[in-house]
């Protein structure tokens, strides 16, 4: 049975879809060259993957092509492109073997600085996602239940017509817009600027439901919303402390980094409900309840005070708020409270404190497991407070690198298509707006004219909530019209909450079109039958390319950008997201706004915007989070020299320069990890690690930002004298720069004549020629400032972050004592429901009827929603069967046994049949499911409710048909990791 195969074994942190020769290879230098990084030792012995062509195959490839543009034996031409695996945040570099316009082989970068010349199991399969055979492979429309083929042109022409009948009858903000993270950087931007353009904020992406807790928490804490170091530099690290995240799992190539840095002495603790496969690696493993982060981490920083081993200095210089924070760690989170609220024993959280401060630098890992929680903004924040404690932030082997899920996730939130914020996280205010009209080139009044009166500088809804967009009272909502219209654009609908409620609101749409190389769930959700269908609802299926068919950059976790070559033209019918973003907007009449500064190309004899200009636009508008100075040439310039990068440092070792174009990458650091200040032509190196002031700011050197103001109720908010990053001329805190600094300053006169009229009245972030920005790195300050960070965070519900029980929980005891939020009137257009919904479940005694906790998590396998890597024959075979883990005791206790089927019930009314995995893994008070499947429902398989050959090879229960409401109070992100269920033999 393949469900056994899921027990931890010694070679568990990889995947076992690994072969042999990388799982020796790895053991062999762990124990002879503990000291050489894997790409060297591979280059050394010449030895490569058996996955395609031999490392010196290729070589010879490349020489061939290079001599005759053919192929060696001459019967056809071979091309290598280099690309970038299209699944999780490490940004795992791949060689793409090309014959005669036919992708036949791949092979793992070994020079990539990021990979080392590995892969998981999902980016060996990388090329069937290319040539996967149940891609959906033209436009269809659903008729009678059934999906029939149309034309692209009646596709675009129903569909538009419907958008303009629902804008017409009920504005702008009936129509959402479901962006992805799969989208590359220039097609996330454009998608914010098109629904821009067509007037409506009403826009989101997979960033909602995975790290948008983060963004915020973090964000809100020290001024970006992003990882602070990388995964090479947790090698490092002398402990890691992994908390809610499964690296050996969801970041399989992460835990190579890793596992370097446990042979140099690196601790590792994983703190999780469940025993993981990055559990079996660490030195100290903690169980804790689900959704008790906070009693854990304040726990673990109550022993750090008590002990006097917080970092005085560094929180005296560099922390605001950090003694409030000690009082209410020391009132409320005794050791007997800490073990009451999370089951952990004084000893074990007195010995993880002691591991953190004996072993420095530290840093910490998380993701969902931390995030998905009606309290994620709060456990973020308490992940973030522990650092700045024991003062790791902004130092090389500290800081919190919290790993992002897709490929692009993190570009995506960045430059994408967010509710609250233009890219850059510029906000929706009038100034932004002006902003984004200058370098887009179009007039703000006009832009302002395609919005609903008012709703221009509102945030829109929410992915995770646009169910409640349709199916809410319409006088309860916070815009005109409830939402009638629906694009899913290359996201999954499965792996949100509240599923039955979901094909509900599916049913009552007007208009719903699904965007994506698969159909996904959407697609079969909609067809299955149902008494409540609108009748007038019309559903639209359009193929998308995959980004193995376009070309374009991505942001890995570690904000380092990297650019994909396209590999093959888009297979069938399909086309690229951008090139049907421009054709739609040639339909609703504003294609010559959306493509007014790009050149435009021919693709199958279709025009399609370039690439390398949409990336141009950004950079010179995103200077907020230094997306400047990631030109595309400095980025191909990177993909071509990737092993002249070091692994640990990602820095340009020595002089480097690109053969092809002559630019010296010296001093550079691998992709340009954002903030890449100013123009190309400044040729700031990136930043690797953030707030890192032991270097200057022109070699990527930083300290906090100045975000939230110069003072709090009479106190600086600004760094203390001394503290500055190194090299700055002013040497102590200082403010973000503007127009008035430089003149105070006396620097003004370094800015031209041309550039003085320009940023006049401007800031470092809406100065259009980056001067100031220029200026201020000339005299080595950072441009957003010298500011403390904030362990109190006065604008969020809870400014110290504290710990609330789950909407829906076992312990009614704990509820009474650590309550929800109240409930809330208005909050992003939309009521949201706390302590009336938590007190009625304590009332109807929903722990008794359900009193196991139901979380889930990822598999190596799958990835995402599932429908791409479930439908890929390579992965399917490695996980066949939806499953659930429960305890050996709850099992017996309900006669379920290995194998079995069993129904999984929880208080939504929905019932999922599963597989039942019977282990230890979880304790007995606990289930877990991976949420990567869809395709049955309830028990039937819906097979027949997709288009004809376009379905998933492994279909199973989605675990989000099951899960139950309940939402972050500060970002909407919703509740997975922390509800209830019963199991019951099938």
């Amino acid at each position: 049975m393949l469900l056994t195969k899921k027990t931890p074994t010694a070679g568990g942190a990889v995947s076992r879809a690994h072969s042999t020769f990388v799982h020796n290879l790895q053991r062999g230098l762990a124990a002879a060259l503990p000291t050489m990084d894997r790409r060297a030792f591979l280059r050394r012995s010449g030895l490569g993957l058996g996955v395609g062509l031999a490392a010196t195959q290729l070589t010879l490839v490349k020489k061939a092509r290079a001599a005759t543009g053919g192929s060696i034996d001459g019967t056809g031409k071979i091309e290598v492109k280099r690309t970038v695996c299209t699944h999780c945040s490490v940004g795992c570099a791949s060689d793409a073997i090309v014959e005669n316009g036919v992708w036949v082989r791949q092979e793992p970068v070994f020079d990539s600085p990021i990979n080392l010349g590995a892969h998981c199991a999902k980016g060996a399969a990388l090329r069937e996602h290319g040539h996967g055979e149940y891609r959906l492979r033209y436009p269809m429309k659903l008729v009678n239940g059934k999906y029939q083929r149309i034309s692209w042109d009646e596709a675009y022409d129903a569909i538009v017509k419907k958008m303009k009948a629902l804008r017409e009858a009920s504005g702008p903000d009936s129509v959402y817009f479901v962006g992805s993270s799969k989208h590359n950087n220039e097609q996330a931007y454009l998608l914010r600027k098109f629904v821009s353009f067509w007037g409506t904020n009403n826009c989101d992406h997979q960033a909602r439901i995975c790290h948008s807790t983060t963004v915020a928490g973090v964000a809100n804490t020290w001024g970006y919303g992003a990882m602070t170091n990388s995964y090479n530099d947790m090698q490092n690290s002398k402990v890691a402390l992994y908390i809610g995240s499964n690296a050996a799992e969801a970041h399989p190539v992460s835990m190579l980094h890793m596992l370097h840095a446990k042979e140099t002495g690196c601790k590792m603790i994983v703190v999780d409900p469940r025993f993981t496969r990055t559990a079996a690696k660490a030195d100290e493993y903690v169980r804790i309840r689900s959704g008790s982060d906070i009693p854990f981490l304040f726990g673990v920083l109550y022993h750090i005070f008590k002990n006097g081993w917080e970092d005085k200095k560094y929180i005296a210089d560099r922390v605001y708020g950090m003694e409030a924070v000690k009082a209410d760690v020391m009132a409320k989170w005794t050791p007997e409270k800490v073990e009451e609220a999370c089951g952990v024993k004084e000893a074990q959280v007195f010995k993880v404190a002691k591991m953190l401060h004996e072993n420095s630098p530290g840093t910490i890992v998380w993701c969902m497991g931390q995030t998905q929680h009606t309290i994620g903004n709060a456990m973020v924040r308490a992940s973030c407070i522990l650092q700045l404690a024991l003062g790791n932030v902004g130092k090389s082997g500290g800081g919190t690198n919290i790993f992002r899920g897709h490929d692009n996730v993190q570009g995506a939130t960045d430059v994408g298509p967010n509710p609250d914020s233009l890219p850059g996280y510029y906000g929706i205010a009038a100034g932004s707006w002006k902003h984004f009209a200058n370098v887009w080139g179009v007039d703000y009044d006009w832009i302002k004219s395609q919005y609903a009166e008012g709703q221009m500088e509102k945030s829109g809804i929410t992915v995770s909530r646009w169910i409640d967009g349709v199916l809410e009272k319409n006088e309860l909502i916070d815009q005109g019209p409830n939402i009638r219209g629906v694009f899913f654009w290359g996201h999954a609908p499965n792996s949100q909450t509240r599923g039955l409620e979901m094909k509900k609101a599916m049913d009552a749409l007007d208009l719903l079109v699904v965007i994506d190389p698969y159909p996904s769930a959407t697609a079969s959700m909609a067809a299955m039958p149902s008494d409540s269908v609108n009748p007038n609802r019309e559903v639209y299926l359009l193929p998308a390319a995959t980004q193995f068919e376009t070309s374009g950059s991505c942001t890995a976790s570690n904000r380092s950008l990297q650019w994909r070559e396209k590999v093959i033209d888009p297979l069938w019918d399909s086309r690229s997201d951008h090139m049907i973003m421009y054709e739609f907007a040639q339909k609703l009449g504003f294609a010559e706004q959306l493509v007014k500064n790009y050149k435009m190309q021919k693709v199958k004899g279709r025009d399609e915007p370039v690439p390398e200009d949409i990336l141009r636009e950004i950079n010179k508008s995103v200077w907020t989070i230094g997306y400047t100075g990631q030109s595309p040439e400095r980025l191909k310039a990177h993909m071509r020299n990737m092993g002249a990068f070091d692994v640990k440092t990602l820095k340009a070792k020595g002089k480097v320069v690109d053969k092809e174009t002559g630019y010296d990458m010296s001093g550079d650091y691998f992709g340009l990890p954002w903030p890449c200040y100013g123009t190309p032509e400044i040729k700031h190196p990136g930043s690797p690690n953030l707030y890192d002031t032991s270097k200057h700011v022109m070699d990527g050197g930083g300290n906090f930002r100045a975000n939230f103001g110069v003072e709090r109720e009479g106190v600086s908010l600004l760094a203390e004298d001394g503290s500055h990053s190194l090299g700055a001329e002013i040497t102590t805190g200082y403010p973000e720069f503007d127009h008035v600094l430089l003149k105070k300053l006396g620097w003004w006169g370094d800015l031209s004549e041309a550039e003085q009229k320009a940023a006049e009245g401007k800031n470092w972030k809406t100065d259009p020629t980056g001067a100031i920005i220029r200026v201020a790195m000339k005299h080595g300050c950072h441009p957003f400032g010298n500011a403390k960070a904030r362990a109190v965070v006065w604008n969020f519900p809870d400014a110290i972050p504290q710990h609330r029980e789950p909407v829906y929980g076992t312990r009614p005891d704990l509820i009474a004592k650590y309550p929800s939020h109240d409930d809330q009137k208005n909050r992003w257009r939309l009521p949201i429901l706390y302590k009336s919904l938590q007190a009625k479940n304590v009332e109807e005694k929903m722990h008794e009827k359900y009193p196991l906790i139901m979380t889930s998590g990822r598999l190596v396998e799958y990835e995402g929603g599932g429908e791409e890597t479930r439908s890929n024959p390579w992965l399917a075979e490695l996980q066949q069967n939806m499953f659930v883990e429960i305890n050996p005791k709850t099992a017996t206790e309900r006669g379920v046994r290995q194998g079995e089927q069993v129904w999984v019930t929880t208080p939504t009314g929905a019932r999922i049949k599963v597989m039942a995995l019977v282990t230890e893994r979880v304790g007995p008070d606990t289930v877990w499911l991976p949420f990567h499947f869809s395709g049955h429902w309830q028990g039937a398989d819906m097979k027949p409710y997709y288009p004809d050959g376009a379905y998933p090879v492994v279909r199973g229960e989605a675990v989000n048909t099951a899960t139950t409401y309940g939402y972050d109070i500060v970002t909407m992100m919703q509740e997975t990791k922390t509800t209830i269920c019963n199991v019951e033999k099938a």
